[in-house]
């Protein structure tokens, strides 16, 4: 469980770097989202807080992780999985869903539903624990 929190709190760290260089990506590239259409506009920026939800959710599971037993660290791996690939496709969906048709999110909305799962996951897990 200790490479899980490292795992945790490495991709954390790094998601806060990307997080900062992807809003320099976007004031250098579309000049702050200056004059760009509503609808590109709004995903470009959401998704860019998405990915500090997802840094900010590794970073606290790198550091407060503790470690449980039997099928309670079966499902604590399987959230810790779905943790550590959020900000990945979060990160495709900033650079892809600002381009498609119709303000559709595939990659957003599944790494979303995905938080929404695991996190009603940890809570069944620490209603449990007490």
């Amino acid at each position: 469980m200790k490479i899980v929190k490292q795992l945790h709190f490495w991709t954390g760290l790094i998601f806060v770097l990307i997080f900062l260089l992807t809003g320099q990506y976007m004031d250098l590239k579309y000049d702050h989202l200056q004059g760009m259409e509503d609808g590109p506009r709004m995903i470009f920026r959401s998704g860019h807080i998405y990915l500090l939800f997802a840094a900010v959710l590794n970073l606290v599971s790198g550091v407060y992780l503790e470690p449980l037993t039997g099928i309670r660290r079966t499902i604590q791996l399987l959230v810790s999985i779905i943790f550590l690939f959020l900000p990945w496709i979060l990160l495709a969906g900033f650079f892809h869903e600002p381009h498609l048709e119709a303000l559709v999110r595939p990659w957003s909305r599944i790494a979303l539903y995905g938080t929404f799962g695991a996190a009603l996951m940890l809570a069944v897990l620490g209603f449990k624990r007490s």
